[in-house]
């Protein structure tokens, strides 16, 4: 009787997922329409019980690129080191004042324009690297979270930009450039945090692989339902993150006494927001860490919208192999991980499900 009650509730689920995706008019359709409480396919069991929140006060570092490159690198190493995030601050010579604002501002309008106009861009395949849609996992995921996003793959192989809503194409076009610039910054000091060449990452074409995602997280009748993003961790090098002033981000800290708790990453005006992908703690032989983090729905009543660029080798050939920088393996510090090509980091990616910890795991000697 259990188990035929598990799979009549398991077709059910099927069948409003279905129809929720075919209304092509995501989340934010759900709230144009009225809706006072949270769909059960976006229902969450107890999504904030399971591990605290932090002591008043904790917050995740920042890095100042205007100080002495040395400096720089020095916090921003002990910051991957000892956190996996941190602030950007003082970026300005990279990025152009009040671009991320625009950018920001371009997504938010197109996610609410009117559901016809959204509805002709709404769909799963990511033709011409392109798509917009609501939770990319949609149909795997024990539970929907409460946000819509813009895909575009940048890189290696570079989208078609007409495909690209052009409400924000012109915003996300250049936020590719100046991301890029950015990274690259970061990318050196990190290198330089360990003792290599600032080029070495670059040199692994880690610039070369990369995913934008522009979320937009609608206003919510029922916040402590249902999650923006269930706690995971970004599978790629380095992810770049421009986020509005609502909130919501938060990352998972273990003090040195082994206690662990969620953070806030609230909005700092004017930083960007930093952090370590699996593949850099890979690289890195652990000397940097990937660290769940997940976005919590907020009782305001401005939506939320944020847009970050996950960079990842973009050389994927047969013979190109991944795994711990031969510069950082010695007899007294031998590799924790083997060697893999991206096909199969990116196949056992795709296999694992969004929340699992398992991809690092996968690689492990």
């Amino acid at each position: 009787m259990a188990s035929s009650a598990a799979a009549a509730a398991a077709t059910d689920r099927i069948a409003l997922v279905k129809a929720f995706d075919e209304t092509r008019t995501g989340v934010r359709g759900l709230v144009e329409s009225g809706v006072s409480a949270v769909p059960v396919i976006f229902r969450h069991p107890d999504p904030y019980t399971s591990v605290p929140l932090a002591p008043p006060g904790v917050s995740i570092p920042v890095v100042d690129l205007s100080l002495p490159a040395p400096l720089a690198a020095e916090a921003a190493a002990g910051a991957a080191r000892d956190w996996g995030f941190f602030y950007l601050v003082n970026h300005h010579a990279l990025v152009p004042s009040g671009f991320t604002a625009g950018l920001l501002a371009a997504v938010r309008a197109f996610n609410e324009l009117p559901a016809a106009e959204r509805a002709a861009h709404y769909g799963r395949s990511v033709d011409g690297g392109v798509s917009y849609s609501s939770n990319v996992d949609l149909y795997r995921s024990g539970a929907a979270s409460w946000r819509d996003t813009i895909q575009v793959v940048l890189g290696p192989s570079r989208p078609d930009a007409e495909r690209i809503p052009a409400a924000c194409r012109a915003e996300v076009v250049g936020w590719d450039a100046h991301a890029t610039v950015v990274a690259r910054a970061v990318m050196a000091l990190l290198c330089e945090g360990l003792g290599l060449r600032g080029e070495t990452l670059e040199e692994a074409s880690c610039l070369e692989g990369k995913l934008m995602v522009c979320h937009y997280y609608p206003v919510c009748p029922e916040p402590e339902r249902t999650m923006g993003i269930v706690p995971h961790t970004d599978p790629g090098v380095l992810t770049v993150l421009a986020q509005d002033g609502v909130g919501g981000l938060q990352v998972k800290h273990t003090n040195e006494d082994g206690e662990s708790y969620w953070v806030d990453a609230k909005p700092v005006p004017g930083a960007l927001v930093i952090n370590v992908g699996d593949l850099l703690q890979i690289m890195s032989n652990d000397k940097y860490k990937s660290v769940e983090h997940r976005v919590v729905m907020k009782s305001h009543e401005e939506a939320r919208v944020s847009s970050a660029i996950f960079y990842n080798p973009g050389k994927r050939g047969d013979s190109v192999f991944y795994g711990p920088l031969p510069d950082l393996i010695s007899s007294g510090n031998p590799p924790k991980y083997r060697n893999f090509t991206m096909s199969e980091f990116l196949g056992a990616f795709f296999k694992r499900d969004l929340a699992s910890k398992a991809l690092i795991e996968h690689f492990k000697i």
